[in-house]
């Protein structure tokens, strides 16, 4: 099976900023608010870039999600790695819409768990959902996640500070 990420590059600036566009209405529940700026392509070519920046500092590794013809479908990052005793990070993504339900977001996240465990040698990757996206939460717990937690008022999404289930997966070769 051809991969199904890829690390980040300037030149998906572009694609990544078709897709925003687009899928702006589609994404707004569970996004952070947004200015006008991040959807266009000086916006999204700013934040590939700041992306990149901290992928060259070891604090991330930021990825597009490819579909079944490579083209760009979303976005797939391993943010705040934290290195000595904890080798932890959090693994955030997002798939447009045209591109939902299709196994993408399922294969991209398996991919960026054997980085995590394999190439970037880290014990423990978390993620958070919201109370009602079930389907990320079915993506988490197809990849071997497993849901210990609830953050109360954790991220700002859509304007408002809201609840999160945490889900954690464990590096199988640390148990």
């Amino acid at each position: 099976m051809p991969a199904r990420t890829r690390l980040l590059a300037l030149d998906d600036a572009p694609a990544l900023a078709h897709l925003v566009r687009e899928d702006r209405e589609f994404q707004a529940p569970w996004e952070p608010a947004r200015d006008e700026r991040w959807y266009t392509e000086a916006g999204q070519r700013a934040d590939v870039r700041a992306a990149l920046e901290r992928h060259a500092a070891g604090l991330s590794f930021p990825c597009v999600v490819l579909d079944e013809a490579g083209a760009v479908a979303g976005r797939v990052t391993l943010n705040n790695v934290v290195r000595g005793a904890f080798q932890s990070c959090s693994i955030g993504y997002w798939i447009a819409s045209p591109a939902n339900g299709r196994g993408l977001a399922t294969g991209a996240v398996g991919e960026m768990l054997r980085r995590a465990f394999g190439d970037l040698g880290l014990h423990r990757v978390e993620a958070g959902t919201l109370l009602h996206n079930a389907a990320s939460q079915k993506v988490l717990e197809r990849n071997g996640f497993t849901r210990y937690g609830l953050a109360p008022r954790y991220l700002s999404i859509a304007g408002r500070w809201q609840d999160h289930v945490l889900f954690q997966a464990l590096d199988p070769a640390t148990a």
